[in-house]
């Protein structure tokens, strides 16, 4: 059981259903990100917590309190909203304020709290201006401010950083992390930016088609995502994901496929799962992080497979710190992310180097891992 529990939860629209029985719990203190694409139900989901759409069977439950049918208001969560929602006739102070003001908070202590989280966001010199005269990270930390003044049990985020630019969003990023550290405050954030829910969570549910497709923590999503929609969803740029035959070669599985020019390539998997045994003569999907394909030098040296793997540039993509390569391999497209000083031309034939120990195995048919 959890600080808030959210079990076996459906929601439905007329005959549709556009959640299918989510269970999740969330401890005290944690970040859980709910993330996917448009559509997966995660702000659905959100709302159901806030109170702001029902439930149509499971329960949510807050400190052991069943919230089915509890009005908003009375739930003791706050929501941060992608709008931001702020009232444009009073000031950054009334805005941070006015919740308290409309529970009855004797103002001497709504004038404390409203310093206290003015300092605490770096907006004490913003309390009497508009939300009209503020920028777009400016107005955020105000409707931020408004969340965190009411000490809530929840904290709900939906999408707080979608409307600013690239820079700010990863500013405002840092800021919210160094927040959940200072205060501890439970809090579940919508995105459908997987950086964003990488960076920020303790925790992370991948939604799609109103299923959550995996809970785990970043490096569980990352490292081994559940199916393929987890494992292509997650990451920038995206795991590479190619059709192999299973075969064993002096009594190890290979994982066998065509290079850029035709000819077979054969990668050892010593330390394929167990179940990858009943796979062997059979097709599966090979899962492998760009960064997990490099050139010799730059290989893991911690790493217990790293595999040779010859064969031919395709493009190559600088992008500073990194250079990306791709070339043709399983008769597609396999992007390999070297140093950026990595001495490789398109068009050159090229040694790279595979850190098996990061592959991963998919069924075609479920498109579920091997484990």
């Amino acid at each position: 059981m959890g600080f808030l529990d959210i079990d076996n939860v459906t929601k439905s629209y007329g005959a549709v259903e556009v959640l299918h029985k989510v269970d999740i719990a969330v401890e005290e203190g944690e970040f859980l990100v709910l993330v996917g694409p448009s559509g997966c139900g995660k702000s659905t989901l959100l709302n159901m917590i806030a109170g702001l759409e029902g439930i149509t069977s499971g329960e949510i439950r807050i400190k052991d309190r069943v919230m089915n049918g509890v009005h908003p208001s009375r739930r003791n969560i706050a929501m941060v909203f992608q709008s931001y929602a702020l009232y444009p006739n009073m000031t950054v102070g009334k805005n941070i304020t006015f919740g308290l003001e409309m529970h009855g908070t004797p103002k001497p202590e709504r004038e404390k709290a409203m310093k206290d989280v003015a300092q605490l966001l770096q907006i004490e010199h913003l309390l009497d201006r508009k939300p009209g005269q503020l920028s777009g990270g400016q107005r955020q930390r105000v409707a931020m401010g408004r969340a965190l003044v009411r000490n809530p049990d929840v904290f709900l985020f939906d999408e707080p950083l979608s409307n600013l630019d690239a820079k700010l969003r990863v500013d405002m990023r840092t800021e919210i992390k160094k927040l959940h550290h200072r205060l501890g405050t439970t809090i579940v954030y919508v995105t459908h930016d997987q950086i964003e829910a990488m960076t920020l969570s303790t925790r992370i549910a991948v939604m799609f088609n109103g299923y959550v497709q995996q809970l785990g923590t970043p490096k569980e999503i990352y490292d081994t995502p559940a199916n393929l929609f987890v494992a292509t969803f997650m990451g920038s740029p995206a795991m590479n994901v190619l059709k192999v035959r299973l075969e064993e070669r002096n009594g190890i599985p290979h994982a066998v496929m065509a290079g850029a020019d035709g000819g077979e390539r054969a990668l050892a998997m010593p330390h394929a799962p167990a179940a990858a045994r009943s796979y062997l003569g059979r097709e599966v999907m090979l899962g492998i992080r760009p960064e997990a394909i490099t050139d010799p030098e730059g290989a893991d040296r911690n790493a217990r497979n790293i595999q040779p793997l010859a064969n031919t540039v395709g493009v190559t993509e600088p992008a500073g710190a990194d250079t990306f390569v791709t070339m043709t391999l399983a008769g597609k497209d396999c992007v390999a992310r070297m140093r950026a000083d990595a001495d490789v031309r398109p068009g050159q034939p090229f040694d790279f180097a595979v850190n098996m120990d990061k592959a991963v195995l998919f069924d075609i048919e479920t498109e579920t891992r091997i484990a």
